[in-house]
Order: C-alpha cells, then sequence, then structure tokens
C-alpha cells in the first residue's frame, strides 16, 4: 500500500510518499481502506514537532507515527474482539496514519457513517468537532442562554463551536 511518511520533523518538504505493508488489526482494532483523510493543525503541529513537549509521546528526535488522525472509508477487517463494525461497513473518526491507503484505528474511535454524509465530509468532522465539543460543553459548561464568543469562528474548529453553542441554545 501507499503512505504518507515523514522520518524528520521540519516543514512540508520532509513528507513523502512510500510503499508498505498493509496493516493488520490488533485484538480490539479495525483495519479501514481509507476513502478520506483530512489535514488539520494536530497533523501541521506533529509534522514541524511542536510544541517540543509532545514529542516526548510521538518521537523526541524523529517522529514515531505517520501522519493522519481524521479518517473516513470502509471497514476491511476487524480484530477477532470488535463488536461492533464488520466488514464492508462504512466509518470514520480517529486513527493514526490516516493518510495512506489502509489504517488501523481503535473500535471505540469509529463510527457508522451517515449514509447521507459523503466520506470527505466525514473525514472533515473528528479532530475538529470533537475539539470544538470538548471545549465548550466539558470545559466551558455551556448552557442554554449563554454568550459565547467564538474567535476564528471560520476556523475547522470555530465552524464546529458555533453549531454546537447554538445547539445548546446559547
Amino acid at each position: 500500500m501507499k503512505a504518507i511518511v515523514y522520518r524528520n520533523y521540519g516543514s512540508p518538504n520532509v513528507i513523502e510518499c512510500e510503499e508498505m505493508a498493509k496493516p493488520t488489526p490488533a485484538d480490539k482494532e479495525v483495519l479501514i481502506r481509507v476513502r478520506a483523510a483530512s489535514v488539520n493543525a494536530l497533523d501541521w503541529r506533529f509534522m514541524r514537532g511542536k510544541p517540543f513537549i509532545a514529542r516526548l509521546a510521538f518521537g523526541l528526535r524523529k517522529p514515531k507515527m505517520r501522519p493522519g488522525a481524521d479518517v473516513a472509508g470502509y471497514v476491511e477487517a476487524v480484530g477477532r474482539n470488535v463488536t461492533q463494525f464488520k466488514p464492508g461497513d462504512q466509518v470514520f473518526g480517529v486513527c493514526r496514519g490516516a493518510f495512506a491507503e489502509y489504517a488501523c484505528a481503535p473500535e471505540d474511535r469509529l463510527a457508522l457513517k451517515p449514509d447521507k454524509v459523503s466520506f470527505e465530509d466525514a473525514a472533515a468532522l473528528p479532530v475538529a468537532a470533537t475539539t470544538a465539543l470538548q471545549g465548550l460543553r466539558d470545559r466551558g459548561q455551556i448552557q442554554r442562554g449563554h454568550k459565547v464568543l467564538v474567535d476564528g469562528a471560520s476556523g475547522g474548529v470555530g465552524t464546529f463551536a458555533v453549531q454546537i453553542a447554538k445547539s445548546f441554545g446559547a
């Protein structure tokens, strides 16, 4: 399979497309045949190796993971302990290495893709929408009648923040 990789931190010039083996899902993982993946600020930061403290988890001198977090595609295979999905299901969610023809994701990081939502639209949701939801609901404890200012409402997280705030009655 083809996959986007980077062996050093830096500018977009460090990105390469390489041929590698198709991954095998672990017991609670799903193998996804990727139809769409989105690029977000998380990917850019990891490629640059910033913030520096994140390198403790993702590789101090060189990255230890492939880029791409947001994914949408078809379930190709499932690990032996997966109960929610079966081959052929259309899913979207978060994984590591989404910029490839195939990627594995934990079962609990995926959801069935609604039929009326395109793969491209579904792949644009997970990180940005989850970030907005966690910020408003969990950290901000948003309630009906609250006033919310979304600085950067035209960006990925901001677009979802406006819609989520409205759905909470703010």
